[in-house]
């Protein structure tokens, strides 16, 4: 497992009882995962020589974080290292915009959206919108971080420069009213065997899920 947080030592744990024995690839000694686990290697899974390394001593490599570089994963998988999920789907978990693109595509419904990268393009957008509205990075947001809710063109205008020193690519987004925040979680085995787990209430605070209701207090047809 690339990752040794908390979702890496909780899958950990799990693993024990079936059986599995499970290497790990920590960034720090201390990680959660690495403090109770027997087989830890010490790396970062950007450097590319490690995580090869790494791969090549494990069956089959999985991940507790989606900060990895999807096009190194590509390449490993080319030169026989099997990694779940995979490059493909690792790239699509990644990515905001790729996500409202393909799942738009299919026919899911997705708030509006557009790519900005200047003020005039984010007031176009509440203009057709309306105020506020999201902004969100493509890449690299998680428990919070790289989502604003901007009020006008002045926050608007704050977020944009923040995006450019730090490199990121934004889309802006129509503010949805959640009532709530539903998960479903979906396992399927190479062959193509299914598993499809209760859906479960997310609880959220400042953007970070602090609860999980399982199952979910909702209807049986939704």
């Amino acid at each position: 497992m690339v990752g040794a947080g908390q979702l890496a030592r909780m899958t950990y744990q799990a693993g024990i009882a079936l059986g599995l024995t499970v290497r790990l690839l920590a960034e720090h000694a201390d990680d959660s995962a690495a403090r109770v686990g027997a087989d830890v290697a010490l790396g970062s899974p950007q450097a590319v020589r490690r995580l090869a390394n790494f791969a090549a001593g494990c069956d089959v490599v999985t991940f507790d974080h989606e900060l990895v570089d999807t096009a190194v994963v590509a390449a490993l998988e080319r030169s026989g290292s099997i990694f779940r999920p995979g490059s493909r789907v690792a790239a699509l978990a990644q990515n905001k915009r790729q996500q409202r693109q393909d799942l738009g595509r299919l026919g899911f419904p997705i708030p509006p959206y557009r790519p900005v990268q200047r003020l005039d393009e984010v007031t176009a957008f509440a203009a057709a919108q309306g105020w506020p509205l999201i902004l969100k990075a493509a890449r690299g947001g998680y428990d919070g971080r790289g989502v604003w809710l901007v009020a006008d063109a002045a926050a608007a205008a704050a977020v944009l420069e923040q995006a450019a020193v730090r490199g990121l690519d934004l889309l802006a987004e129509r503010r949805v009213p959640i009532e709530r925040e539903l998960a479903v979680l979906v396992a399927r085995r190479p062959g193509g065997e299914t598993a499809v787990y209760p859906v479960v209430e997310t609880v959220q605070d400042a953007g970070i899920c602090r609860e999980i209701l399982a199952p979910a207090p909702v209807p049986d047809d939704l």
